[in-house]
């Protein structure tokens, strides 16, 4: 497989030469991309350098197809990523994002012999915990798109009222719902590494009891922390996330 490791990644921050701060990884929601964890990266710098993955089909790969299956996504991701997972690389990843983490994080045990030091997952059911869609988003017409974008408020509404840039990122939303709506777990052994999740308390996508499930998928610790919020609550809660975040990796405030 041929990747071009260096699309798949954005550093805001990069770690000086020769320092070797923790690394975390961060992987983002169905439509987002890596800039949404830029206040990630300027929060946890430079004690914890930060980079973003960048799906294609979005920002400065925008004339890439997007890729609608999230095993061909995290084959993908964990060729990319494979060269810089190392003692001190933790995975983050919010709702989407979650699941090709741990997918990614899956196919590096397997195929390299490595995992990241701790997988957060956010706003993310586990993949054992199953729900019936009655009404795939990714089957919508681009209005009914908008307006799940719009119930889950992590979509600035001025962004959405712009018919120029729905229209230019329709494809990428579309295509990562696609890929979350079909997205079917295969047999694999268990983690080894630490799994933490949080979630917001008021998530009309995750309930408590589906985020603890993520329990069953690493044989190595677990932990969850629940927030005041809905599905996009890290954003008004981001101090007290970045603060859990610095505590599980040890890095001093």
């Amino acid at each position: 497989m041929c990747v071009n490791r260096e699309a798949w990644f954005s550093r805001y921050h990069p770690a000086p030469p020769g320092s070797e701060p923790r690394r975390l990884v961060c992987f983002p929601h169905a439509g987002g991309s890596a800039s949404f964890y830029l206040p990630v990266s300027s929060a946890l710098q430079p004690d914890v350098e930060v980079v973003g993955v960048q799906y294609p089909g979005r920002q400065e790969r925008r004339t890439e197809q997007p890729v609608q299956d999230l095993h061909d996504l995290a084959d993908l991701a964990a060729e990319a990523l494979a060269p810089m997972v190392d003692r001190r690389t933790a995975f983050f990843g919010h709702s989407m994002g979650a699941v090709v983490a741990y997918e990614v994080a899956l196919r590096l045990k397997r195929n390299h012999g490595v995992e990241p030091t701790r997988l957060f997952v956010s706003g993310r059911r586990a993949p054992s915990a199953h729900r019936p869609l009655p009404d795939p988003v990714h089957r919508r017409d681009d209005a009914g798109i908008v307006a799940e974008l719009r119930r889950l408020a992590g979509t600035h509404a001025d962004l959405l009222a712009d018919d120029e840039i729905v229209r230019m990122i329709m494809p990428a939303v579309r295509g990562d719902y696609r890929a979350i709506e079909t997205y079917a777990p295969r047999p694999a052994p268990p983690l080894d590494c630490p799994v933490t999740a949080f979630v917001g308390d008021c998530d009309p996508q995750v309930e408590i009891a589906e985020a603890e499930a993520w329990a069953g998928h690493t044989t190595g610790p677990f932990d969850i922390e629940v927030f005041p919020g809905g599905h996009f609550y890290l954003v008004p809660e981001g101090p007290a996330v970045i603060a859990g975040v610095r505590d599980r990796l040890g890095v001093p405030v």
